[in-house]
Parts: C-alpha cells; structure tokens; sequence
C-alpha cells in the first residue's frame, strides 16, 4: 500500500513541474489562453489556430486537430468557463466556436467537413466540403455525440449521449438519436421526484 502511494505521488509531482513546460512550448507555438490551464495528454496539431477562454476545464486525451491551410487566425474557438471531458475531438478544417459555460463530455467529435462521393473518383481524391460550426452559450452535449459539418445549436440546447446532429437545433431544445431529431424542451423547473 505505501509503495502505491509514493508512486501515485511521485506521478502527481512529476504533473506539476512537466505541465508548465508543456503549456508554455504550447504558448510559444501559438496557443492562446486567458489563463492558465492543465494541459495533460492533450494534443494540437497547429496550437496557434487553437483560443481557449479563462476557466477551462480540459480532460486528459483531447485532440485539437486543425487539418486547413494555413491562415491567419483562430479555428478553434472555446469560450471561457467551458469543460471539455476526456477524448474529444476536435477535426476542423474551417472553424468551430464554442460559446460560455458549456459542458462537452467525453468522446464527443467536432468535425466541420466530409468528403465527396461522386462516381468515377476515389472518395479520397475528392474535394472535401467544409461548413463551420458553431454552439452557443450553456450548451451541454452528451457522451459519444458526434456534430457533423455545417451545425449551429442555439443557447441552452441539450445533445444527448450518442447522438449525430447534422441539422442546427434551436435554443433551449432537447436532442438525441441518429440522426438526431427533436425529443424535449428544457423547462424553467423540473421535478426530479416524479
């Protein structure tokens, strides 16, 4: 028991001297932060076309791939006060923005374009079709969803575990399945003793 302990602290150490490294290497590559934040087993292909807002939480194994040509400013945008549960994805070849205060759980995929699928060319010699996407304030998402190309969930909306979304969802609206349809609106009280 005391060997598990040492390690377990000796790891934990090692976290708090390692994560300033990583962060500032990020910083000098680019990466935009309000404030500082952990940054453990987390992955950026381009970390300057990467803003995260002050008081983020981020969990471990997120994936920021920004996979355009280069340009010149942010396509991934997270706004302050967000959490990011672990294995997210983030595959943006134009933009994605996130707005404040919402909640992303884990294995959630962001991919803002597909590939065309005419005949007589490789699928993957064609162009791809690129669309942003865009998720307003206290927007919660559930486990394993997947927000496809050209997206916009309005302020308050609620995606459920698993769901494909591949059409905008309006403010406060409650989404889930494949592909996802509507299944609820949020209300000003409920009654969790029913």
């Amino acid at each position: 028991m005391k060997k598990l302990f040492i390690k377990a602290s000796f790891k934990f150490s090692l976290k708090r001297v390692i994560n300033p490294i990583v962060f500032w290497g990020y910083k000098v590559r680019g990466l935009h932060c309000k404030s500082d934040i952990l940054l453990w087993d987390i992955y950026f292909t381009w970390p300057h076309k990467v803003m995260i807002g002050a008081n983020c939480v981020i969990e471990h194994h997120v994936y920021f791939k920004h996979d355009g040509p280069f340009s010149e400013g942010y396509s991934i945008i997270i706004g302050d006060n967000c959490f990011i549960g672990s294995g997210s994805e983030f595959n943006i070849k134009e933009k994605i923005q996130i707005g404040q205060y919402c909640l992303i759980a884990s294995g959630v995929r962001f991919i803002d374009h597909d590939h065309d699928m005419q005949l007589g060319m490789p699928m993957k010699q064609q162009e791809c079709i690129t669309a942003a996407i865009f998720i307003g304030d206290d927007v919660w998402i559930g486990a394993n969803a997947v927000i496809l190309k050209g997206v916009t969930i309005g302020n308050g909306a609620v995606i459920a575990a698993g769901a494909v979304v591949n059409k905008s969802i309006p403010a406060y609206e409650i989404w889930g399945g494949v592909p996802a349809k509507k299944i609820g609106e949020r209300s000003e009280s409920i009654n969790r003793n029913k």
